[in-house]
């Protein structure tokens, strides 16, 4: 199959006016999203059916309550990661339509590593916001790498098993899940006092809570890494992450096998056919799945990356091929200076020998990442991608722009995951920015160090602040110059979890003992909200306790009693 060459094009993904709508059960912003899984049913709904099928047995299952029935299907709406995928497509094809329609509508990710992690992410954000409408899961290939491989901490080499990618999708959506039940499981109590209390008004606030509750699913950013292999890899691979939820594949332009980090040197890029082969291949994956409207996100590490193994293949002058070779570093020779084992390319008439290194790759000439990164993006968009994930070394604005304002110009509804890395040094970069724009527009600098602008002592200065105020800025201001749909970082709960690790271990292990846990942790918990300081609740044990009720009536041992310290926390 030959992609189609470097060419105008119309838009690729759907436009429209949609507003953002909660991904809840029935609300009607979402049915587009929803339609894509089984419409669910009204609580009342469930009650009504289970009732009739229950009175169709002659008694032999009165034992069994209805509304017990309806409780738990609401419980686990989702029943396989299909479902799941399907639904979390829908949501995200929305919201790429409602950013197409207003670039204020962008979407943010944070990455999470365990399923826990990513379940409280979404219960802070309902918490705090009430929806979790424009918020996402990045799964992030460095942090399976890191923390998830068997091999023990790896780099973000594509070492680590495949399968422990699928595996992590699996039990995020598992957390998610239980989230949703926990949730659901404190308004079924809720209802269940209202009516103890013959609260009629309370009662009909929890039933349309109920019938109206938004899950806690969202769609999850999945990284393929370079496919772990060919291309039947890559959709082998693709075809497990999709079953276990992913509607989302983010994959890379670089060699399976030298695969690095986008913010490490060593990178090494493929011809763009390689590379649209594993496109297509993610593509057949979702549609075999029936996930028509799954989403493929390109990345091209090709800004950092100033090596590759193979020549291109190339027929004509021009063609897809020829443009990935335009970019080699090569000398002009002769025919008599040819060499044993040389490799030399014919253009217009010239033979021109590419550089290769002791390595045996080859090295592309500097200066050439910018165009190469709008070569890679505009023919992954005209080969099937859906969204772009340009990799840069640092976050300024006009210089994505500058890739997006040429994209843009052949595919003009193209899209942008951008990275925030904590691979950047934000506090410095913005601040050499601020310092850069003021001296170049004479303003006075020199109060300020440049190279040691990360220093406390300019932390309260008037160019520390301006430059706080553009990485506050940054992604509402780079969505709309920018192009950028999704902002996401791929690591915070890393380094959130090794912050919090070190300050309590600091206190606790200190002269401060167990006060050092108390104040630092359980007392926030307890006034700022945490549903975790309840943490047998969070664990599942009052919803394991209703089921025991349902099983065995008033004969179930509940270990929700007078003598569950978890009261202490009412």
């Amino acid at each position: 199959m030959t992609s189609r060459p470097f060419r105008n094009t119309a838009p690729l993904s759907p436009r429209g006016n949609k507003a953002y709508g909660g991904h809840g059960i029935v609300t009607t912003a979402r049915l587009g999203a929803i339609s894509a899984v089984k419409k669910q049913m009204a609580y009342q709904d469930h009650i009504i059916e289970m009732g009739q099928l229950i009175k169709s047995k002659n008694g032999t299952w009165d034992g069994i309550k209805a509304e017990s029935v309806a409780r738990m299907r609401l419980q686990n709406r989702f029943k396989t990661g299909l479902e799941i995928a399907k639904y979390t497509a829908g949501i995200m094809r929305e919201d790429m339509a409602a950013y197409d329609a207003d670039p204020a509508n962008y979407t943010q990710s944070l990455g999470a590593w365990h399923g826990f992690i990513a379940q409280q992410q979404m219960i802070s954000v309902k918490k705090h916001f009430g929806s979790t409408k424009g918020r996402y899961i990045y799964l992030s290939g460095w942090m399976v790498a890191a923390l998830r491989s068997d091999f023990g901490p790896l780099p973000d080499q594509s070492m680590h098993e495949k399968t422990s990618v699928p595996a992590l999708i699996e039990e995020i959506y598992t957390f998610l899940k239980q989230a949703d039940a926990r949730e659901l499981n404190l308004i079924f109590r809720d209802l269940d006092a209202a009516r103890a209390a013959g609260d009629k008004k309370r009662e009909e606030k929890l039933l349309d809570a109920i019938d109206n509750f938004e899950t806690h699913v969202v769609p999850i950013i999945a990284d393929i890494d370079a496919g772990f292999g060919n291309a039947e890899a890559t959709y082998l691979l693709a075809k497990k992450m999709i079953e276990a939820g992913a509607c989302a594949l983010q994959i890379e332009n670089q060699v399976s096998d030298e695969k690095q980090c986008g913010h490490q040197d060593g990178k090494v890029t493929v011809p763009h056919e390689d590379f649209l082969a594993k496109v297509r291949a993610c593509r057949y994956a979702f549609l075999e799945l029936g996930v028509d409207n799954g989403v493929i996100v390109t990345r091209t590490d090709s800004l950092g990356a100033g090596l590759t193994k193979q020549i291109a293949v190339s027929h004509a002058p021009g063609d897809l091929g020829d443009q990935y070779n335009s970019f080699l570093d090569c000398e002009e020779i002769a025919p008599g200076q040819m060499q044993n084992g040389d490799v030399v390319l014919n253009r217009n008439g010239k033979l021109l020998r590419p550089k290769r290194l002791p390595s045996n790759l080859f090295q592309f000439r500097a200066g050439t990442g910018e165009d190469r990164c709008v070569l890679d993006s505009i023919t992954s968009l005209q080969n099937g991608a859906d969204l772009l994930w340009i990799e840069t070394e640092k976050p300024h604005v006009e210089q994505i722009a500058g890739m997006m304002d040429r994209i843009r110009a052949v595919v003009p509804n193209a899209k942008l995951a951008y990275n925030n890395s904590p691979s950047f040094n934000w506090t410095l970069s913005f601040r050499q920015q601020i310092y850069d724009t003021w001296s170049k527009a004479g303003k006075d600098v020199a109060a300020y160090d440049r190279d040691k602008l990360m220093s406390v002592d300019y932390d309260a200065t008037a160019l520390a602040i301006e430059a706080d105020e553009k990485i506050r800025t940054f992604q509402s201001d780079a969505a709309k110059r920018s192009g950028i749909f999704h902002h996401l970082i791929t690591l915070p709960t890393y380094h959130t979890a090794a912050l919090s690790t070190d300050n309590l271990a600091k206190e606790y292990f200190g002269p401060q003992g167990m006060l050092g846990y108390v104040l630092g942790v359980q007392r926030q918990e307890i006034r700022q909200g945490i549903a975790c300081v309840k943490h047998q609740n969070m664990s599942g044990s009052d919803i394991g306790d209703d089921h025991k009720e349902y099983f065995a009536g008033e004969a179930a041992l509940k270990a929700g009693g007078v003598h569950n310290t978890m009261g202490q926390f009412a």
